[in-house]
């Protein structure tokens, strides 16, 4: 603990004066100063202006960023028959039905992404509380409901990020590892904040896209000006 709190001083006397910088500036100081032992991940949140708590606020979506995330996706298939097999093929690492149901009400939730085709839905819905608050629940609105399961499959697997505003208000995801060059992370910030702003539901009022902030998993964060996190 004391070496990572050596890091973590480092780091935040680096920041200390920096906001509002540009995407490149807030990536290349991450990357200096990143300083774990295992390849951290470049966070971002964005704070959003609206209130989650009404329907017609409700912000999330889906992003396929342009160098991936990095991660090895874990990805469960609800699915029968047929599509079972379509699933397993595309590289699905979990894939089951009324058995599956059961592992999870277990307790073993050892997956990062949740899929199922329609007809499964009766079946899947009755996990709703353990899957939706961990942002799990099969959803048509971001291609986790689907009868093409190999596509969805391979999506997870190949950089698709899911994104869902929480109740504050912010969207938070992983978008690459510190490892990455600076032009690649630069181009998943633009690409992750671009589809969140594309996203902009209906009943937002005023300024929607409010602050963008980056940081790596270990180390503090640092705001980012808006003009360049929206520059394409």
């Amino acid at each position: 603990m004391a070496k990572l709190g050596k890091r973590m001083k480092a780091a935040r006397e680096a920041f200390a004066g920096k906001s509002n910088v540009t995407v490149e500036e807030a990536v290349k100081l991450i990357k200096s100063t990143a300083g774990a032992k295992f390849d951290e991940t470049l966070e971002i949140a964005l704070n959003l202006g609206v209130d989650p708590r009404h329907a017609d606020q409700m912000v999330r979506g889906v992003v396929t960023l342009p160098n991936g995330t990095g991660k090895d996706v874990r990805v469960a298939v609800f699915a029968r028959g047929a599509k079972a097999d379509e699933a397993k093929e595309a590289g699905a690492d979990i894939v089951g039905a009324e058995d599956l149901v059961e592992t999870i009400q277990s307790g073993k939730i050892d997956f990062d992404r949740c899929i199922a085709t329609p007809d499964m839905m009766p079946l899947v819905g009755r996990l709703g509380k353990i899957l939706g608050p961990r942002n799990l629940m099969p959803n048509p609105k971001v291609g986790t409901v689907t009868n093409d399961v190999a596509a969805a499959v391979k999506a997870a697997k190949g950089g698709e990020v899911q994104f869902k505003v929480e109740k504050a208000g912010i969207v938070h995801a992983g978008i690459g590892k510190v490892s990455f060059d600076e032009e690649k992370l630069a181009q998943n910030v633009r690409a992750f904040v671009d589809a969140v702003a594309k996203a902009k539901p209906a009943g937002a009022k005023g300024t929607y896209l409010k602050k963008v902030s980056l940081s790596s998993t270990m180390g503090p964060g640092i705001s980012v000006d808006l003009a360049s996190a929206t520059a394409q």
